[in-house]
């Protein structure tokens, strides 16, 4: 069904040259106009506000209709669909990557990267290989399955306040995931979902699961939060900043870890951090290593001794502290001498301050000595670098399962009793305990560029299933479709 736009009707506003994924669609004399390279695959016709996108009941002349999920693109010679993952060469759709045989020893016997897929499912998987291992006979199942119960679980080091927990997280302005509960040391955004997928924003959704997954560099925006850059292996860019180091520990196991070092050098560290600061003297570790309460009260609100609990903001260490003097709430004169130097710093140690309580009880800052700067790059110095990191998750307890087996459950059930190994593009997954198979995977131990996204909206993951061919044979495996290893290769 050819798409077509009436030109009374379009306003111009080029959100469907935005979303379309063959980028099929320029704006010219404040009007959409479609190029040779359209597929009809319908993006524009459910995100234009003015209607003006439709299609007509005829396929488009010379296309070759694609079968490989719901969408059915209409490829024309020598353009691929949207998806990006077949070409229509000579009449004929072929996938345009060729499949990655290529894999760890232990893994998989080849990947489902540049597999394609048998949609609707009630068919055999694409590839099922058989090889000998270790005098095993073994399967490996691939396809690349949509997955519209998929999404990826972003995690970035830093210390700084991006927003709080539960807060939209936007990309040019549509809602495509949330501020996750936090972690050690890290952020955590969940990017995805069968809910935003479905949703009215699901392409740009989809379309962001996959370039973080992918290793691509996104800006996403959090509602009354910070505006983030972030790419996968890389350090995060917050409101601007590139952030290079990620916590050691919070205040209060910075103060564990470097009590010795700290006391040899001041009379007293306050270390600011949103979670726990940490107050030396007051701390155990403090007593530990010979002190007692110097008399200094931190800016915070005390949660046990010598540990109390920041507020968040865009100061040092993640905390309302902007100017480091503001970390010193009070001096009990009664119990502080005069002369006592107190360090300020933070549990990354990228900020640092010294000062001196007066005789009348007051503060002021004075030159970092070398002895201190010391004892504040050695908290530096094991503080790690700070990177994004992210998490491919989906789930393949549907129909995915029957291109492995004629018994679905079958599957399932050898999955988690370890009968069966899943791999995603070649990386080792987590499945999640309880019903169906819901998985986690590192994306940068996954094949390169080894997801895509089809405008129903879902995300494609390459998903393997390796197991003895004894027990494929068992689930009710698709033997007669089976293939030797080494004749695919050739």
């Amino acid at each position: 069904m050819a798409v077509i736009i009436d030109q009374e009707l379009c306003k111009g506003c080029g959100i469907c040259a935005k979303e379309c994924p063959n980028k099929a669609i320029v704006i010219e004399n404040k009007k959409a106009v479609l190029q040779q390279n359209c597929t009809s695959c319908g993006v524009c016709t459910k995100v234009c506000p003015f209607k003006a996108a439709n299609k007509n009941s005829e396929i488009k002349k010379g296309a070759v209709k694609c079968a490989s999920c719901p969408v059915q693109c209409e490829i024309l010679e020598g353009y691929t669909g949207a998806c990006q993952r077949y070409r229509n060469v000579e009449g004929r759709l072929v996938r345009n990557r060729q499949l990655v045989t290529e894999t760890q020893v232990g893994g998989p016997l080849i990947t489902g990267v540049g597999a394609g897929t048998t949609y609707p499912c009630c068919r055999p998987a694409p590839h099922i290989v058989q090889d000998t291992v270790d005098g095993v006979e073994v399967v490996t199942v691939v396809t690349e399955a949509p997955l519209s119960y998929s999404g990826v679980k972003v995690k970035i080091d830093t210390n700084l306040f991006i927003g709080e927990e539960g807060a939209k997280v936007k990309r040019n302005g549509k809602v495509v995931g949330m501020v996750d509960t936090e972690e050690y040391g890290s952020k955590m955004l969940s990017i995805g979902g069968a809910n935003l997928l479905t949703g009215k924003d699901g392409f740009i959704v989809a379309r962001t699961v996959v370039e973080i997954s992918n290793g691509e560099r996104v800006t996403l925006k959090v509602d009354d939060g910070s505006t983030l850059e972030l790419q996968v292996g890389y350090p995060p860019i917050i409101d601007g900043v590139e952030d290079t180091k990620m916590r050691v520990g919070c205040g209060s196991a910075t103060i564990g870890m470097f009590a010795a070092s700290l006391k040899e050098v001041v009379d007293e560290a306050i270390i600011l951090d949103h979670h726990v600061v940490g107050l030396l003297s007051e701390h155990l570790a403090g007593e530990v290593v010979g002190m007692s309460w110097s008399g200094v009260v931190p800016n915070a609100r005390k949660s046990t001794r010598g540990r109390y609990f920041g507020e968040h903001g865009k100061g040092w260490g993640g905390t309302n502290i902007e100017n480091p003097r503001e970390a010193i709430q009070s001096v009990d004169m009664s119990i502080a001498k005069p002369g006592i130097k107190i360090l300020v710093t933070e549990t990354t140690a990228q900020n640092a301050a010294l000062f001196q309580v007066e005789a009348d009880g007051s503060v002021k800052e004075i030159p970092m000595t070398s002895e201190v700067k010391a004892a504040v790059d050695h908290i530096a110095a094991n503080c790690e670098s700070a990177r994004v990191s992210a998490l491919y998750v989906g789930g393949t307890g549907g129909s995915a399962r029957a291109g492995v087996a004629v018994n679905p459950i079958k599957v399932t059930q050898a999955v988690h009793h370890g009968d069966a190994k899943m791999t995603v593009g070649g990386a080792e997954a987590f499945v999640l305990p309880g019903g169906g198979i819901n998985f986690m995977v590192d994306v940068e131990k996954v094949v390169p560029k080894a997801f895509t996204w089809v405008p129903t909206p879902a995300t494609v993951a390459p998903v393997e299933y390796t197991m003895p061919l004894s027990k494929y044979k068992e689930i009710g495996g698709h033997v007669q479709a089976i293939q030797k290893l080494g004749e695919l290769k050739k």
